[in-house]
């Protein structure tokens, strides 16, 4: 599986994580979580947590400091890393993971759609 490869790499370059939660806070760290309807799809298998805000300032799945759908969580999720010693690793292993999820959208001819997560949330929000 895709995510299994990812995650072999990862683990090769041994980055840190702290359990700051920064990577779930979009807006205070200046970043967008973008991942394809696919991972959506998978992703919204896990539900939300009760009371979780559906906007662009943070991730619905964050708890405390904590992923409530680890095991679901997209591509972008799985590169980011806070650790110094980690950069430019994230961004080579997200431009080459990316590039396979596409080419398995187009071998199962499905439609690429690829956004923020806002989007698929507030989507996701209003068919429910």
């Amino acid at each position: 599986m895709l995510y299994e490869e990812l995650g072999r790499e990862i683990a090769a370059a041994s980055p840190t994580c702290e359990l700051s939660g920064r990577c779930c806070r979009f807006r205070e760290y200046g970043h967008t979580l973008f991942l394809s309807r696919a991972e959506s799809q998978l992703l919204f298998q896990q539900p939300f947590p009760e009371e979780a805000p559906i906007d662009d300032a943070s991730c619905p799945y964050q708890v405390g400091t904590l992923c409530t759908a680890r095991e679901r969580r997209p591509l972008g999720c799985r590169v980011y890393f806070c650790d110094p010693g980690y950069a430019g690793v994230g961004e080579r292993l997200s431009e080459h993971y990316l590039k396979r999820l596409k080419e398995l959208h187009d071998e199962c001819r499905a439609p690429w759609d690829y956004r923020p997560l806002v989007m698929f949330l507030r989507e996701e929000k209003n068919s429910g």
